[in-house]
C-alpha cells in the first residue's frame, strides 16, 4: 500500500513539471465589513509551456483575481498553485517577488512608464532592482527591445514623445528584460486603436511562436481572444470552457 501511495505521489510530480501552470482547485475569499466574497470557486486547469492561452470574461467574472495569483503578485485562499512543478501558493512576499523577477513578465493595459525617462532607461528599470549593473542594464534593455520589435532609431526618446503603440511595445520589452519563461498581458490593446492593437497582437505572437515564450492573455474582448491558440472562459468565478481556438486569428507580417 505504502508503494501505491509513493508511486501516486511520484506520478503527481511527474505531472506537475510537465505544465508551466497547474491550477489545482483555487480558491480566493476577500472578507470585509459586509462578509465574505468568494471570487473564484475551485479553479482547476493546466497550461503547457510554449502555450499562448486567453482567459476572458466580462467585468467581476474573477479573471484579474486569477491573473495576480497566476503571475505570483496574490495567494490563494485555498488549493495549490504550481508553476513549473513547484507549489508556490504559500510562498512569502518576499519568496514571489523572487519568483516574479526569475519566471515572470508582465504587460498591463496601462503602460505604466516613466514620462521622462528615456525607451531604455525604462526597460531597464526593473534590472534597477535587481542590483544589475549599468553597463549591462542597457545591454539586456536593447536586447529586449529587438524581442519586442521596438525600432532603433527612437530608443532614446522619452516615453511621453511616443505613440501608443510604440509605449506598449516598450512595455513589452520591459516584460522581457529579465527573460521570463512567462509573460501575462492584462488588456494589453485596451487603449489602443484596432489597427495598433493589431500590431501588438502581432508581437505576442511572435513571442510565442519564434521565441517560444508562454503567454497568458487577459480580456474581456471576444475578438481580441481569437488571437490566442486556446480560449479559457471565466464566469463568476468559475472555468464554464475551455478549449482549443480552431478558427485562431493570425496577424499578418
Amino acid at each position: 500500500m505504502a508503494a501505491f501511495a509513493l508511486a501516486v505521489v511520484r506520478e503527481d510530480d511527474r505531472q506537475n513539471k510537465m505544465h508551466m501552470i497547474k491550477c489545482k482547485n483555487i480558491s480566493k475569499t476577500y472578507t470585509s465589513g459586509a462578509g465574505e466574497t468568494r471570487v473564484l470557486k475551485s479553479v482547476s486547469f493546466t497550461i503547457r509551456g510554449g502555450e499562448f492561452v486567453a482567459i476572458m470574461g466580462p467585468s467581476g467574472s474573477g479573471k484579474s483575481t486569477l491573473m495576480h495569483i497566476l503571475g505570483c503578485l496574490d495567494t490563494p485562499t485555498a488549493g495549490h498553485y504550481f508553476l513549473d512543478g513547484n507549489d508556490v501558493s504559500n510562498l512569502s512576499d518576499d519568496e514571489l517577488a523572487a519568483v516574479r523577477m526569475q519566471k515572470i513578465g508582465f504587460v498591463f493595459q496601462a503602460f505604466n512608464l516613466l514620462p521622462r525617462a528615456t525607451v531604455v532607461r525604462n526597460v531597464a528599470l526593473p534590472l534597477v532592482y535587481a542590483g544589475i549593473p549599468s553597463a549591462k542594464r542597457e545591454l539586456l534593455a536593447k536586447k529586449a527591445l529587438d524581442g519586442a520589435a521596438f525600432p532603433e532609431g527612437f530608443r532614446n526618446h522619452y516615453s511621453n514623445q511616443l505613440s501608443g503603440g510604440m509605449m506598449q511595445r516598450v512595455a513589452i520589452a520591459r516584460a522581457l528584460v529579465n527573460n521570463p519563461a512567462l509573460v501575462f498581458a492584462d488588456e494589453p490593446t485596451g487603449n489602443l486603436d484596432t489597427k495598433t492593437g493589431e500590431i501588438v497582437l502581432k508581437t505576442f505572437q511572435d513571442l510565442n511562436e519564434k521565441q517560444k515564450r508562454t503567454i497568458v492573455l487577459i480580456t474581456h474582448e471576444p475578438y481580441i481572444a481569437e488571437y490566442a491558440e486556446r480560449v479559457i472562459h471565466i464566469r463568476d468565478g468559475e472555468i464554464v470552457s475551455d478549449s482549443k481556438n480552431h478558427t485562431r486569428r493570425q496577424v499578418a507580417g
